[in-house]
């Protein structure tokens, strides 16, 4: 890394909280550094004993650093201490991992959590049915949080309720840690790296899988798209309360569909919570600049392939906005099923970008293994020890995975097997 880079990397760290709420935010986390550092465990997994939960647990067992004191909690004694038991036949250092009572209905076992460590990561959804109540406790006590939301609706409704509180108690309250949506923000912070600086730049990210999901994954997805009224209400509310830039444009606009000569693809827009928070990122970054746009797609071979994922897309939103069949569907995946190993190891993703400013045009890549289950479980795990541990930029309050963590959490998942490269420029 070169002096130039870590230049700039305090500059944006430096530019991300502005006059008296910056000097209370380092405040703030100077004030509560002390307390963390009183506090018993660095990592508590909740949710360890579901499908996702038992992969982070894993990927915890065997990546943790032997110094790293974490623990499993969940409502379940005697699930978490059969997980405790498989963990420990892997790893015989886990036989003694402490296990933490807590339930998403019980504010009063969620406040004792979050006080009990200095990160929470959490896997348990639908997040706006089970997420708040921890959220709420995280801020209050000044405990770093991480999450797999894929909700925008959640996500609104966090920042409008509980992003001030976390502001004043240093709390950073990260969302969407998992495939939703870190390869396309650090993709997307990866990118902006390799254009110039202090010009408009333009973004555009193509998405291809073939993974299947889980039935918790299921289960948020129709929950998302039976509540577009609420989600819009939410995104309004925040809309209110967020402040609006000077001087500078972040967009995200959903554009149609097109064929792309850049992938040799179809591109399909994907109206998800990945470009919003690509957006924040640019929002809360200057080295964005001054007029940024990114479109997110995903990349499909053929135009039959396009049309019918495009129905099948409809015909779910449609499907998910009755009650009764939404229950239905919900009931055909069980919540903590998921594909077994051998499916996951055929899975795979990637994730290419384009992006141009300042006469130069990059090609960018991120890519991965089972992107819902194994790499989702590295990313939240990685989020998490990145928190508890590297040195990063003073930030607190709702903030996303570019802006906490940006280059170390990128140096982290490169480390760990997930592909972030320069595929071409010019």
């Amino acid at each position: 890394m070169d002096r130039r880079d870590s230049t700039e990397r305090a500059q944006e760290a430096g530019a991300q909280g502005t006059g008296a709420q910056e000097a209370r935010t380092q405040g703030a986390r100077a004030q509560e550094a002390p307390a963390q550092e009183a506090r018993p465990y660095d990592v508590v997994l909740f949710g360890a004993t579901g499908f996702a939960g038992e992969l982070t647990a894993r990927y915890l067992a065997g990546h943790a650093p032997a110094h790293c004191r974490w623990a499993l909690a969940g409502r379940s004694r005697d699930k978490l201490e059969r997980l405790r038991e498989r963990l420990a036949a892997e790893n015989p250092a886990c036989a003694e991992l402490p296990l933490l009572h807590a339930d998403a209905a019980d504010p009063g076992s969620l406040r004792e959590l979050a006080e009990s460590t200095r990160v929470v990561a959490t896997t348990v959804g639908p997040y706006i049915w089970y997420g708040e109540p921890l959220v709420a406790a995280c801020a209050e006590a000044g405990t770093d949080y991480v999450d797999l939301t894929g909700e925008p609706e959640f996500t609104d409704l966090m920042y409008v309720r509980h992003d001030a509180r976390a502001r004043e108690t240093g709390a950073r309250l990260v969302h969407a840690c998992g495939f939703d949506s870190v390869p396309y923000d650090l993709g997307v912070y990866f990118t902006v790296r390799q254009l110039p600086r202090d010009v408009p730049l333009r973004v555009d990210g193509f998405v291809r899988t073939n993974a299947v999901f889980s039935g918790g994954t299921f289960a948020s997805a129709l929950t998302a798209m039976g509540r577009g009224r609420q989600m819009l209400r939410a995104a309004r509310e925040r809309r209110l309360h967020e402040p609006r830039l000077v001087g500078r444009r972040a967009r995200a606009p959903l554009a149609g569909p097109r064929f792309s000569r850049e992938t040799g693809a179809w591109a399909l827009p994907l109206p998800t919570l990945d470009p919003r928070i690509v957006q924040r990122s640019a929002a809360a970054l200057p080295r964005y600049g001054p007029d940024f746009r990114y479109r997110h797609y995903a990349a499909v071979r053929t135009l039959p392939m396009a049309l019918g994922g495009a129905a099948a897309v409809g015909a779910g939103v449609a499907l998910a906005q009755v009650p009764a069949v939404r229950r239905w569907l919900m009931e055909r995946y069980e919540p903590g099923s998921g594909p077994d190993v051998e499916r996951r190891a055929r899975s795979w993703f990637s994730v290419r970008f384009v992006g141009e400013g300042g006469g130069r045009r990059v090609f960018t890549e991120v890519a991965g293994g089972d992107p819902g289950y194994d790499e989702t479980a590295k990313m939240l795990a990685e989020s998490a020890l990145c928190l508890a541990f590297d040195p990063l930029p003073k930030t607190a309050g709702q903030v996303t995975t570019a802006v906490a963590m940006g280059d170390a959490l990128l140096d982290r998942l490169r480390a760990a097997g997930i592909v972030f490269r320069v595929a071409a420029s010019r």
